[in-house]
């Protein structure tokens, strides 16, 4: 039996292995009809925009307000975010911070100012009696948490929280806000809510009155 001996001094190399098949992207998520309008870079731009310019409308009913002053001071600064505190108005806002003790003699004028906040637009919930109603929670005239009137966004507990905290349910809204699609939020096609169940819980305005009754 011949051998050859330049055959039998190389040693047997590994076996080849199969690469696996390819895996296909997945196809990217349309929202709505202007999805080819509007790329996924577009929407990660629009919401970094979004993040870094928050326009507070606070609503400082008791001493979490002082905290809230504080955390917009220099020692904390909070602008160094991307926030801007003290919006001119409801209109000229995007973020509502309820900061203290809401009753129910306020609650209608919080609910209003908030129906006049242009979309999108967020609510952080900062102290234990806004968020649940906090040592008064049995009492008659408060109301069990400012979620009960306005949907909220972050919730920041405490009694009272200091300032870091508020810097902290800062950024997890902000980390809310660059992960979310205004697609999902506020739905399409069947998804998307009636103009009647838009309009249900507004303000009515007050009737024309008659002809005859004009002076």
């Amino acid at each position: 039996m011949d051998v050859n001996p330049s055959a039998a001094s190389v040693p047997p190399g590994p076996e080849p292995v199969a690469l696996p098949e390819p895996v296909a992207l997945p196809e990217p998520k349309r929202l709505g009809t202007l999805a080819r309008l509007a790329p996924e870079p577009m929407k990660v731009v629009l919401n970094w925009g979004r993040r870094y310019s928050l326009w507070v409308f606070n609503f400082g009913l008791a001493c979490c307000a002082i905290e809230f002053i504080a955390a917009s001071m220099a020692r904390h600064d909070f602008i160094r975010l991307g926030v801007i505190p003290f919006a001119p108005g409801p209109r000229q806002a995007d973020l509502m911070i309820v900061s203290g003790t809401v009753t129910d003699k306020m609650a209608p004028a919080v609910k209003r100012l908030y129906e006049q906040m242009p979309e999108p637009k967020y609510v952080i919930s900062f102290g234990a009696c806004s968020n649940c109603g906090g040592p008064y929670w049995d009492s008659y005239s408060v109301t069990k948490g400012v979620d009960q009137i306005i949907p909220v966004d972050v919730y920041v507990p405490g009694c009272p929280p200091r300032p870091e905290a508020l810097l902290q349910g800062i950024l997890k809204l902000q980390e809310k806000i660059a992960r979310e699609s205004l697609g999902e939020r506020y739905g399409t096609g069947s998804d998307r809510p009636s103009a009647a169940a838009l309009q249900s819980g507004l303000v009515k305005p007050p009737a024309p009155a008659a002809e005859g009754d004009a002076r």
